[in-house]
């Protein structure tokens, strides 16, 4: 009877707190008094006057207002009763009488003001959503059964209610590699909220224990002397393991590293030796191929070892690495899938472990199920039901060897592919005629496609000026095998 009180309380409370989102940001369209387009109540004011919305900063930026906000969720949303946890956000301000753009890394936000590429291209306003159950948008005590893609679209949903309130006009998902993959998730569940996605990268693992795709594309990738060299690079590290391994023990012990989660420092070892071709392709471009060793077999051991780490990372799957990604290996390992890829140009005496799977990189501590029809459903849903979405692919990355596809049932989307790009191929990149049709629908879809766009697409390019410290993308790399 109690617990049935307490839910009943919490659920109560809940619909409180949204019944009231909706009505305490009344006034009219365009009053912010941010901008030279806005007058009236300021926007800070606005953001705040909606319940469970608070401020932990604003960061000042020529043109813009930046905010950093916590806003409070729901642990469950199909049931209140678990409790709520404060959820990060940022949103950086051109003008209520602008397109908002919704954008999700799928993993920590930053705090640092930026703009996605839709962003530049409606020259709108950026919402950026902090996934749940990366620190600090972790609730505790944590029930990791609550971190899963139905959940994270219901934060998305709540926070899209909240500020459409605000942001009366168009908007649109968006989110490179797990932030396409979350932008996609998200209008699967519902539809109704965005008027399009762009999802940049997204991986689209359908069959988790079919990966022949990923063997295909790195029988194929670049050139074959590219291949040959990086190849031999990952052969002479197996080769010279014992060797290289106590250099490894010595860099460990130096940083504070510990091996506790995959369980020693040779599977680690290992492990990074094996993103080596993949963190490559992810993150580089066939030119630089120049910079990895043309004779593995004769480089120095040094000079394997900064490759291999420059490309793969030896912290990687430290406990220290590992720590701050551990709700992507348990969602990989529930729902995403994860790849597998072999090694022909490597003896098998010389691999002990493989690609070992997203239960190895997650704390023993945490229960893992592996739900099969997740990414099925998904699947199926952007084949048929896909409307309004664009898809951006790189030529050269990975990730794209498993790719979300449309069917008959799409309409008004698109799956585009930029030659010679890597994970962060975008739709600057796209050939000629792609990018001005990407950039027209990302217009019309925002709601302010001009009219020499409407007449000719040809016509179509970004409303906002580049900006060198807004649109230049974070440069620092995730270690390979994360999307």
């Amino acid at each position: 009877m109690r617990t049935a009180l307490r839910w009943l309380l919490a659920l109560t409370v809940l619909i409180g707190t949204l019944s009231a989102a909706g009505t305490a940001t009344a006034a009219p369209p365009g009053t912010t008094g941010s901008t030279a387009h806005d007058t009236g109540t300021d926007i800070k004011d606005r953001l705040l006057a909606i319940p469970g919305m608070s401020l932990v900063e604003e960061k000042p930026y020529p043109g813009y207002r930046f905010f950093v906000l916590t806003y409070t969720q729901p642990v469950d949303h199909h049931d209140p009763s678990k409790g709520t946890f404060q959820q990060r956000i940022t949103v950086l301000h051109k003008g209520v009488d602008r397109p908002t753009v919704f954008y999700t890394s799928g993993y920590n936000v930053s705090t640092t003001p930026s703009r996605s590429e839709p962003t530049r291209i409606v020259d709108g306003n950026q919402v950026s959503l902090e996934y749940r159950f990366f620190t600090p948008s972790r609730p505790e005590p944590a029930d990791w059964s609550t971190l899963d893609i139905r959940q994270a679209a219901g934060d998305q949903h709540r926070v899209f209610q909240a500020l459409k309130q605000v942001y009366p006009r168009n908007w649109l998902a968006t989110g490179g590699s797990k932030g396409g993959m979350t932008a996609t998730y998200y209008e699967r569940f519902y539809p109704h909220d965005m008027d399009g996605v762009v999802a940049y990268v997204a991986p689209n693992d359908v069959v988790d224990d079919e990966d022949s795709a990923y063997d295909r594309f790195f029988a194929t990738v670049g050139t074959e002397q590219c291949r040959d060299r990086l190849n031999a690079v990952q052969r002479e590290a197996l080769v010279r393991r014992s060797s290289l391994e106590k250099k490894y023990a010595r860099y460990a012990a130096a940083n504070g590293y510990t091996f506790t989660t995959i369980g020693s420092l040779d599977r680690a070892y290992e492990a990074v030796v094996l993103d080596y071709a993949w963190g490559f392709w992810q993150y580089s471009l066939l030119d630089d191929c120049d910079t990895v060793p043309a004779d593995a077999r004769h480089a120095t051991d040094q000079e394997i070892w900064d490759s291999v780490d420059t490309i793969s990372g030896f912290s990687a799957y430290t406990d220290q690495g590992l720590e701050t990604y551990t709700p992507y290996y348990y969602q990989a390992g529930t729902q995403l899938g994860a790849p597998t890829i072999h090694f022909p140009h490597i003896e098998k005496k010389l691999i002990r472990y493989g690609y070992q799977p997203p239960r190895t990189f997650v704390p023993r501590s945490i229960p893992m199920r592996f739900q099969p029809w997740v990414m099925r459903d998904v699947d199926t849903w952007v084949r048929h039901h896909a409307e309004h979405m664009l898809f951006v692919y790189g030529q050269n990355d990975p990730w794209g060897s498993e790719r979300f596809r449309l069917g008959l049932g799409a309409r008004d989307s698109y799956v585009f592919t930029a030659p010679g790009m890597n994970h962060g191929a975008n739709v600057a990149g796209l050939v000629h005629e792609e990018k001005a049709l990407a950039t027209a629908r990302i217009l019309h879809w925002a709601g302010v496609a001009p009219a020499a766009v409407r007449q000719d697409p040809a016509q179509a390019r970004p409303l906002a000026s580049y900006d060198a410290a807004l649109d230049t993308r974070d440069t620092e790399r995730e270690p390979a095998l994360r999307p």
